[in-house]
This record gives structure tokens, sequence and C-alpha cells, in this order.
């Protein structure tokens, strides 16, 4: 899903969460994807603002996908609340439910009365199937897919100004490295950062990312990708042995990303080749990146030109190879890290 179809998926999920705020509910709620955080955000709010607190005794069910049965779940959703305006019954890790076909029987016609969330876990609903069509034709379907990690600081920093934020660019680099594309991990840090920054902060930079998250710019593989991006030989290789020396360092995970560089580039060098001074929008959509990291990636095509660009991408894959237990002999991780390192510096 591009930039464009995430900022809907959020927006999509804002309404949900602002309508439920007011009072206002579907009869159903499919919560589905790849990627849990937007479901279980949906979930969450929506569990918190149909009932009030007296209410939830007698009027919230919780069912877990593996233990669930579709006949009682069904029987639960056709009760009518106690002393309430709604109920709200909720089907958590769904994807686990071996009869989840079965609910697209409840979906057919749903209690006005009952606020019935069909929650997946990091997994999706047939398209094919009733279950899918049904909850859409009566309900809201929110489908929330896996970010790439070269979407990562674009969402971050998309993020950051919902919250009304301005986050730099290199501070979203960190941050994606350090969380990956962990989506709830990421909010999770923002949390924490928000709690620690003074009253009134307006931006983030990466030295507050520093501070708050535990990485550090100096010694991660952000840093690493500029120096070899610049060909700057004795910081390149002094970042890849801190790297290295972590403790629970693991090499394929470095390799993944110098590969999403290093194809960057040669993204980059493909669109160079038709148009020798493109627009900014273009390399915006070739490179996935703010304009910050232009000057990071013109230094780059000249210094990695298709050959030795494509010479790099083949040492990517044979390191990748050896840092998944082929051939690695007796090195370290590390140690095959600044190998691998030392190797691109010299192509």
């Amino acid at each position: 899903m591009a930039a464009k179809g995430y900022a809907a998926l959020a927006q999509q999920c804002a309404d949900i969460i602002e309508d439920a705020r007011r009072g206002v509910f579907k009869s159903v709620y499919l919560l589905m994807g790849e990627e849990p955080y937007y479901p279980d955000l949906v979930c969450k709010a929506i569990m918190e603002y149909a009932l009030q607190e007296w209410e939830r005794d007698f009027n919230e069910t919780v069912f877990y996908g593996a233990d669930a049965d579709a006949e009682k779940v069904i029987t639960a959703a056709r009760r009518f609340p106690m002393m309430a305006e709604r109920q709200v019954v909720v089907v958590k890790e769904a994807q686990a439910m071996k009869e989840l076909e079965q609910l697209a029987l409840y979906c057919e016609n749903p209690l006005p009365e009952t606020v019935f969330i069909i929650c997946l876990h990091g997994a999706k609903a047939d398209k094919r199937r009733a279950l899918y069509k049904n909850a859409l034709k009566v309900g809201i379907v929110v489908e929330s897919p896996l970010l790439r990690d070269y979407e990562l600081p674009g969402w971050i920093s998309e993020y950051y100004r919902s919250l009304s934020l301005e986050i730099d660019p290199e501070a979203a680099g960190l941050l994606a490295e350090a969380a990956g594309t962990d989506l709830s991990r990421i909010a999770a840090e923002t949390e924490k950062l928000l709690k620690n920054l003074p009253v009134g902060t307006k931006s983030v930079s990466a030295a507050d990312i520093e501070r708050n998250v535990g990485i550090s710019r100096e010694f991660s593989v952000f840093e690493l990708t500029r120096q070899l991006s610049m060909k700057n030989a004795p910081k390149a290789l002094r970042t890849a042995f801190f790297i290295g020396s972590a403790p629970r360092f693991m090499l394929a995970m470095s390799v993944g990303a110098l590969f999403t560089h290093f194809q960057r580039i040669l993204r980059y060098e493909a669109l160079l080749e038709k148009d020798p001074h493109p627009a900014q929008e273009d390399k915006i959509r070739v490179l996935g990146v703010s304009p910050y990291f232009f000057r990071e990636y013109d230094a780059a095509v000249a210094n990695y030109p298709l050959r030795k660009c494509m010479a790099v991408i083949s040492l990517l894959a044979e390191y990748d190879y050896r840092s998944k237990g082929g051939d690695g002999g007796e090195a370290t991780q590390g140690e095959l890290l600044t190998e691998l390192v030392s190797k691109i510096l010299n192509i």
C-alpha cells in the first residue's frame, strides 16, 4: 500500500474512532490485516466508547478465536442488552477460529442493539467468501496491510503530524531502524518519548530519538548506509564494527537494510538514465525518501554506477546466505558484517 493508501487507512480509522466517541456505531466491524496496529486501535476504541463502565459486566462478551465456538458467539450476539442501549461482542484472534466463516450467517441479519467486532490479528478474511462480503454489506471492514520498510519513515512523519508534532527525517529514519515495521512499537516508543520531552515540544530531532529510544546515530545501520553512500571508509568500518559488536546482532537484518538501500540506488540510476534532471516528485516516487536525503543518493549514484551497484547486490546475496549458516566459516556475525562492508568499499 502506497503512502497515500496508508493516509486513507489512517483517516478511515480516525473517522471510526470519532464516530465511536460520539456514540455512533455499526452493527459489524471486520478488522483485519497483516499489520495489526490499526485493527487493534479501532477494536480498543470501540470497546472503550460503546459502553459505560457499569454496563460492561452484563453487556460485554469477549471470545478468543482458538477457544471460540461459532454457535456460542452467534447466540451471544443475538442476545438483547441488559439495562443498556447496546451490547458489545468481540472475537479476538479470530484467525485461529476453526468455524470463522460460520459467522457470516449472523452478519446476514445482525441485531441492531449489538456491536459485533471480529478482529483478525495479523491475518485477513477471504474476500471471496460470505463473511467478508456480508460484513462489508452491513458494517465496516478495516484492512491493514504490512508497511514496507521504505515506506516507514513517511508513515512515521504522518503519524507525528497527527500528534501535532514534526519529526526530522533523520529522526524518523532512526526510529524506523529501532522499531522496524512494527507500528505498535513505534506508537509505544513515541508515547515514552513524549513523556520525556518538555511540555509544548513541537518538533522531534534525531538527538531526541537517541536519548529516549536507545539508538545511536553513530552506530546504526542508518548511519552505515550513509557512510557507504559517501564511500567514507574509516567511518563506515567503525560503524560496522560497533553494530556487529551488539549482543543480539543478527547479520541478516543488516544485510536486508543494505539491500533496500542499494536497490534504491539502482532505481534512482534507472530514473536518471531516462531523465538526468528529474522533478522532485519523481525522485520521491522512486526513492521513497524525504528530499532531505537526496544529496546522499546523488553521491551514492556517483560512487556506485550500475555495474558496481549490481556487484554490491550480488555480494549482499552471498552474505545473506552466509548469515543463515551457509559457508560462514568460523567468523562471527559481526566479523562477517565488517568483512562485507570492506568488500563493498573496495568494489
